[in-house]
């Protein structure tokens, strides 16, 4: 082959290419354009790369120069006419920009996360540090060791959630104490929260797994006192300044024990079915750790008292957001923590 033979192929194929381009309306079409001129295994392009071997050496370097040149050239067209095909389907949409987006909503915290973040800040400022321990734990840390006795009916399986022989989903975070207590030595003060199971019906105020925050105090010298001021002080700084009161209770793990309630924040303490018509809301159970606990942890129960407490944040954001029913926080429904979040 000459090089004016392959002159004119590459006119020709310049020529035709800038027609079929043209004539592409559609997206799809002007892809099959594109690869009927320059696809590397059907296309006249490449077909004319195979024709260099066939001129004369000192031919080639013009050649080239003449095949890149159609090259470049059907590359621009190519990309002109998809631009003008885009612009023409753009309008066709009839978009109007004016118009303002929709309003995305990105989500929100979950209002027990958020009570759980805020006990966390009050305590942090009267020195507690963060304690995290397993969820599933043996007889001896979630019973044992905190002074149950063998035939307490929380051992039963109505009660307890058994993984195995002697291993369990805790049914408090109370086994976390026993391990900082085993871990460290006093002055320990820690808040432990984490999740907890019990075989409970699930109804406006119970679920068989649910969040719970439990704190600890350890030293020489603490006392009932201590523990009152402790809570009230988070109390009025939780809920703003409301009526406490404590009354006798009964836990194996303290001795002596109380249940903490503050005035009801749904009724304000006039009586509605939340708290029973009794105008106060029970939040936590609280007492002295018990000498034997104590030893149980290898401190020794003569030298060190300390005091603990258990609260379940999710009817602290009962009654922090007023909702009236435990199951509505675990609806998954986004429209709740919508409106939550404001």
């Amino acid at each position: 082959m000459t090089l004016s033979e392959f002159q004119q192929l590459v006119t020709t194929l310049a020529d035709d290419g800038a027609k079929l381009i043209d004539q592409a309306t559609t997206a799809s079409s002007l892809e099959e354009a594109r690869t009927s001129l320059l696809g590397r295994k059907s296309g006249r392009l490449p077909d004319l790369f195979k024709q260099l071997p066939s001129l004369a050496p000192g031919e080639l370097r013009e050649a080239g120069s003449l095949i890149n040149a159609v090259k470049a050239k059907l590359e621009a067209a190519l990309e002109d006419r998809r631009r003008q095909l885009d612009a023409a389907s753009s309008s066709k949409r009839n978009v109007d920009l004016t118009m303002p987006a929709r309003r995305q909503w990105l989500g929100s915290k979950h209002p027990v996360t958020l009570v759980i973040e805020e006990i966390e800040d009050i305590f942090r400022e009267l020195g507690f540090t963060i304690a995290l321990g397993p969820e599933a734990e043996t007889e001896w840390y979630n019973f044992t060791a905190l002074n149950f006795p063998a035939d307490h009916p929380a051992l039963d399986l109505h009660d307890t959630l058994y993984l195995g022989e002697n291993v369990m989903l805790r049914t408090h975070t109370s086994p976390v104490q026993i391990r900082t207590m085993q871990k460290f030595k006093p002055p320990i003060r820690i808040l432990s929260p984490g999740n907890a199971y019990r075989r409970d019906f699930f109804d406006a105020s119970h679920a068989p797994m649910f969040a719970q925050i439990e704190g600890l105090a350890i030293d020489e010298g603490v006392s009932f006192v201590d523990l009152k001021a402790t809570l009230t002080h988070f109390a009025n700084r939780f809920f703003g300044t409301t009526k406490t009161r404590f009354r006798p209770s009964y836990f194996p793990f303290t001795e002596p024990s109380a249940e903490m309630d503050v005035e009801c924040q749904l009724c304000h303490g006039s009586g509605c079915p939340s708290c029973k018509g009794t105008g106060w809301m029970e939040i936590l159970g609280a007492g002295m750790v018990h000498p034997s606990v104590l030893n149980a942890a290898g401190l020794d129960g003569d030298r060190y008292t300390g005091w603990a407490f258990g609260m379940g944040p999710a009817r602290i954001a009962m009654l922090r957001y007023d909702i009236p029913d435990i199951r509505i926080l675990y609806d998954s429904d986004v429209r709740f923590l919508y409106q939550v979040s404001g």
